[in-house]
């Protein structure tokens, strides 16, 4: 066990996350429900059996042996985490990268930490490894508790400097940026999706023995979770690809995956929801599917290291679901700036988000301390 590894690793995923959504905006003359689906093959199908197979020993065998009860309960929390996905790409163009992940996340991150310690007070069978009670009554807990409480603070203030920023800023200014900008209907959005992506936490947890039977199997250590994200990923590939195909036939989109040219009431779409200034038909085929894998592909990998931090953080693995949601708000930040999302903000904030950063990032190293002093006794 290595904590401080572990909050790397888990650094690296949030990077991912951050990052996913920025190819989809290469994307063009694609409804959402196309490229999110075609995203979703690679980050729920091919990326998960790939990397699973190539890094860990016999996956197949190690699902087979699992009982009926953690192979349904992980794949049904993941297929209720796949609504939390689903609207999640929607989160993202009604409010914007920096926002629309403050305001989803910190529902995620709350509800996905706290509440397996909490449950296992109620029901002793959980495979998290000790209840809140237990954690809070050692120094080792108090501080990794004291970081969770942190993050969630930064986490709160990052979206408050959000909702400072869509109160001072025009109509026209969040448009240029963010062009279907709609504060009411991205906080529901967001808020539907925080609450359910927060059940990809317990589909880990219901997995945990997939990843016990993987290192039995001699899979090394960092590598005992991708067979498990096999199976939490199938649950959020189902939801997903019956809404998108659903919404393929409402809009009759479909042909999208395979035609050279696009119908007219569809020429201008966007991934980045802008309309295109010519009513060019071409569709670039080869960009739109090489720029959806990539995306997919970043999505992915957010659980793959995801997995890996959490093999180093020991008891306190429920940490992991905190560090995870910080580092991906630090980072979608990032790309918020980079894409101006902030421009024409105040001064009030920029200090708000930069102290939202600054608390998370703080938040990390205490949790990362805290697991390491737990691991030493």
């Amino acid at each position: 066990m290595n904590p401080f590894l572990g909050v790397f690793f888990h650094w690296l995923g949030g990077l991912a996350s951050g990052s996913f959504y920025v190819p989809y905006r290469g994307v063009k003359k694609w409804s959402w429900e196309t490229y999110w689906l075609v995203g979703g093959f690679f980050s729920w199908i091919i990326c998960p059996w790939v990397l699973a197979s190539l890094l860990s020993n016999d996956v197949f065998g190690v699902i087979s042996r699992q009982s009926p009860s953690t192979l349904w309960w992980t794949y049904f929390f993941g297929a209720m985490w796949g609504f939390g996905g689903l609207t999640f790409g929607l989160t993202m163009r009604y409010l914007g990268m920096s926002l629309g992940m403050g305001v989803a996340l910190g529902y995620c991150a709350a509800l996905g930490t706290l509440l397996p310690p909490v449950f296992k007070i109620f029901f002793p069978k959980i495979p998290v490894a000790e209840n809140i009670m237990q954690i809070a009554s050692t120094t080792p807990g108090q501080i990794t508790l004291g970081g969770v409480f942190v993050c969630l603070l930064g986490i709160a203030v990052a979206a408050c400097a959000g909702l400072t920023k869509e109160r001072q800023m025009s109509e026209a200014e969040k448009k240029k940026v963010i062009t279907e900008f709609n504060f009411i209907k991205g906080l529901l959005v967001a808020t539907f999706s925080g609450i359910m992506s927060a059940c990809f936490s317990f589909a880990l947890t219901a997995g945990r023995p997939i990843g016990e039977t993987s290192a039995a199997a001699g899979t090394p250590t960092l590598w005992t979770g991708l067979p498990k994200l096999v199976v939490v990923l199938l649950g959020g590939f189902t939801t997903n690809f019956i809404w998108c195909v659903l919404l393929n036939i409402k809009n009759h989109t479909g042909y999208q995956y395979l035609a050279v040219e696009v119908r007219p009431e569809h020429a201008g779409l966007t991934a980045s929801g802008a309309a295109t200034a010519t009513a060019d038909l071409k569709v670039p085929l080869p960009g739109n599917y090489l720029f959806s894998a990539l995306a997919g592909t970043t999505w992915y990998f957010q659980f793959f290291f995801y997995t890996m931090g959490e093999t180093q953080m020991g008891k306190y693995g429920f940490a992991s679901w905190t560090l995870h949601m910080a580092s991906i708000i630090i980072f979608s930040t990032m790309w918020g700036w980079i894409l101006h999302e902030w421009k024409g903000s105040s001064k009030k904030a920029h200090g708000l988000i930069a102290a939202g950063i600054a608390m998370l990032i703080l938040s990390t190293i205490i949790i990362g301390y805290g697991t390491y002093l737990k691991g030493r006794h």
